[in-house]
């Protein structure tokens, strides 16, 4: 579960640093839509993997707002991280897009301010 959990940890900041680098473009050029996804993946990715880390094996089917609330079952400072961004939250990550930068712009924060808060917690 912990080689699992990494990988999933790297994944999510790959996934994070490509948000960012669409971000860095001017507005007219970014491709809302994949800076969206790589938020979305990022903060999965994240959760997922603080779940294996703590030996919880996540179901597949599980949206953002289940994998959030097992980690706050877990560990009560997940209350720091605000997924509110996040209007796909509890449904399944595929079936929701944004197409609006300042919109995806408040996704991407939230992933960034969880992989914050984990490098804080000493997770990742």
């Amino acid at each position: 579960m912990k080689e699992r959990a990494r990988a999933l940890f790297k994944e999510a900041i790959k996934n994070i640093g490509e948000a960012n680098e669409e971000l860095c473009r001017p507005e007219e050029d970014v491709v809302s839509i994949l800076v969206c996804k790589k938020s979305q993946l990022a903060v999965n990715d994240f959760l997922r993997g603080y779940l294996l880390q703590q030996g919880v094996e996540p179901k597949i089917d599980m949206t953002l707002e289940d994998l959030y609330n097992g980690c706050l079952a877990i560990n009560p400072n997940f209350k720091k991280v605000e997924l509110s961004n996040f209007d796909c939250k509890s449904v399944n990550i595929n079936s929701k897009d944004c197409n609006n930068v300042s919109k995806v712009n408040e996704c991407y924060n939230s992933a960034s301010n969880l992989d914050t808060f984990l490098r804080e917690e000493k997770v990742i």
